[in-house]
């Protein structure tokens, strides 16, 4: 990039939000200790914090989504179990094979519904009898938001019901629930009922820099944390880390209803384009679909005026904090002088 970064209009996701001002003084003024022996009390007021707040018992603080899923896959599953989750879940299509790899715990992949659900009935076919054929099913891993998707309260209810009946533990990946929370107006503690443990990370757009907590019962977290020993997430002095996700967790819940009011802007503006098919968004991720000959010149053009945003035949970008109504304006306003000049070209030999 040839200017500064901070001056870019950002849309390629909302884990590349910076930490406030507000947050910055929260993390200078952090307590700290080392949180491998436990006496970090930044750390472990979040931890606290994060149960009380979603309805656990205890919560640990990790420095990725990544692990964090990682951690809830291994201490509910052991060697030859399975873990059942959508095909675009974070768990299984985009975290390296992690449960796989480090934790022989294969993955049942099931087809998302439009909605980002998995059909109950598939979910019941998947959960494999108690045969030494087969590998064992253990866990049903949901993810909220999925794609930018809520998933409806009723659904993850019965979701969660089904594998409580048939034996199964329950993961949420709530990378996003917090834009659930928002869209639906309810309380944390309802958005993650009937989950047998959670995943909230802290670093997109609630706009921590970095982080990620495990909530569950002590057994769980206890089991966690030895995996998170292992798998090298001790950080000793975390507390300065600790107190940005706690400032995130109070103060930057309620505003991801501007990010949502801005992909709607987004949206709507991007609809007046003809030459583009624009899903209407749930919360503050956007999907455009354009022409694949379409997709160098505009992110060209939109690198011109200082934008970032994955340019593909199926585009998607996404709102945080960073991101103001003016920006969302701007950004029209580049999609628009493209498209107005933009020729698709014709193949040889064309009539």
């Amino acid at each position: 990039m040839s200017k500064s970064q901070s001056n870019w209009i950002d849309l390629r996701s909302d884990t590349v939000t910076r930490p406030s001002p507000a947050m910055r003084a929260a993390m200078q003024a952090a307590d700290l200790g080392d949180d491998v022996y436990g006496d970090d009390p930044s750390v472990n007021r979040l931890q606290d914090y994060a149960a009380d707040l979603f309805g656990y018992e205890a919560a640990l603080f990790a420095p990725s989504g990544t692990q964090s899923n990682l951690l809830a896959l291994l201490s509910h599953c052991g060697r030859g179990d399975e873990y059942i989750a959508g095909q675009e879940a974070h768990t299984y299509k985009y975290e390296g094979g992690g449960a796989a790899v480090l934790g022989s715990i294969q993955p049942q992949p099931l087809q998302n519904q439009a909605d980002g659900t998995i059909a109950l009935e598939d979910i019941a076919a998947a959960i494999k009898p108690d045969d030494f054929h087969f590998a064992r099913s253990r866990l049903l891993a949901l993810e909220n938001t999925i794609g930018g998707k809520v998933l409806p309260m009723e659904y993850t209810r019965a979701a969660t019901s089904l594998a409580h009946q048939r034996g199964l533990a329950t993961h949420l990946d709530g990378a996003r629930i917090c834009n659930a929370i928002v869209k639906l107006g309810i309380s944390p503690r309802e958005a993650v009922r009937g989950f047998d443990s959670v995943s909230v990370c802290l670093s997109k757009g609630l706009g921590a820099p970095v982080g990620s907590v495990l909530c569950g019962d002590k057994s769980l977290i206890a089991q966690a944390r030895r995996w998170r020993k292992m798998l090298g997430g001790g950080m000793r002095q975390a507390g300065g880390l600790a107190a940005a996700a706690q400032y995130a967790l109070e103060h930057n819940v309620a505003r991801l209803a501007e990010d949502h009011a801005h992909a709607e802007r987004l949206a709507h503006g991007l609809r007046q384009i003809e030459l583009l098919k624009v899903q209407t968004p749930q919360t503050n991720i956007v999907y455009a679909d354009m022409p694949a000959a379409a997709c160098a010149g505009l992110d060209g053009l939109l690198r011109e005026h200082g934008i970032l945003a994955r340019v593909t035949p199926h585009m998607r970008m996404v709102t945080h904090l960073d991101v103001s109504a003016a920006d969302i304006d701007k950004v029209l306003t580049v999609f628009q002088t493209f498209f107005n000049t933009w020729n698709a070209p014709t193949s040889e030999g064309a009539a």
